[in-house]
């Protein structure tokens, strides 16, 4: 059976529907930065989301071709996730779509290296006839971190966020936003096949203690 990292790591993809304090060791990504509105037809974020998704699915089906990857064992493509900012802007305005920063992001077993990161841009570049430069591989701790389950759609966020923000402030800590800790999404449910009532978004910040 394929390793599954929501159901090997329930404790990172499936929180409550409630706040709750972890701390999030480095993990390994696929990823690819730009900005401005997600939901442009044709715009770079979802550029960026086919880009991750054809070198996943390379990597993921490396050992059916030619590509030998040390220590590979089969496993299900983690979700899609992401990181937000906004130039100038503390705590992310989800509101105002067009200035977003973003880092689309899809997690990688720790055995692929940057060595079969590069052969995947390449054999996705040929077989897919995608350029997949844009992409990097991405080693990222977030550390300690508030986390909850958000279910509805994507700009009712808000609501959850006050809830975070009031559990936190309530056990002593604050938001720890920075240049690297950023507002962070995991998308469990795909918005093409899936009511908006019932998406499942897991919501993410980075805290500190309050001085």
């Amino acid at each position: 059976m394929a390793f599954d990292f929501k159901k090997e790591y329930r404790e990172f993809y499936m929180p409550k529907n409630a706040p709750e304090i972890i701390r999030v060791p480095p993990m390994r990504f696929l990823a690819v930065r730009g900005s401005g509105d997600p939901n442009e037809e044709g715009g770079s974020y979802k550029q960026a989301i086919a880009v991750l998704y054809a070198l996943a699915f390379t990597l993921r089906m490396s050992y059916k071709g030619g590509r030998k990857i040390e220590g590979f064992f089969e496993y299900v493509v983690p979700p899609l996730e992401g990181f937000w900012s906004q130039s100038g802007v503390r705590e992310i305005d989800l509101r105002d779509k067009s200035s977003f920063n973003w880092i689309s992001v899809i997690r990688l077993p720790d055995f692929i290296t940057l060595a079969d990161f590069d052969w995947a841009v390449a054999e996705a570049g040929e077989k897919k006839r995608l350029d997949c430069s844009s992409a990097e591989l991405l080693e990222l701790e977030e550390g300690l971190c508030v986390q909850m389950m958000h279910v509805g759609p994507y700009d009712n966020e808000p609501a959850s966020l006050e809830l975070m923000d009031k559990f936190i402030a309530e056990r002593g800590y604050e938001n720890d936003f920075t240049e690297k800790r950023l507002h962070h999404e995991i998308y469990l449910s795909d918005p093409r096949r899936c009511a908006p009532e019932r998406m499942k978004t897991v919501l993410r910040h980075p805290i500190k203690p309050t001085d």
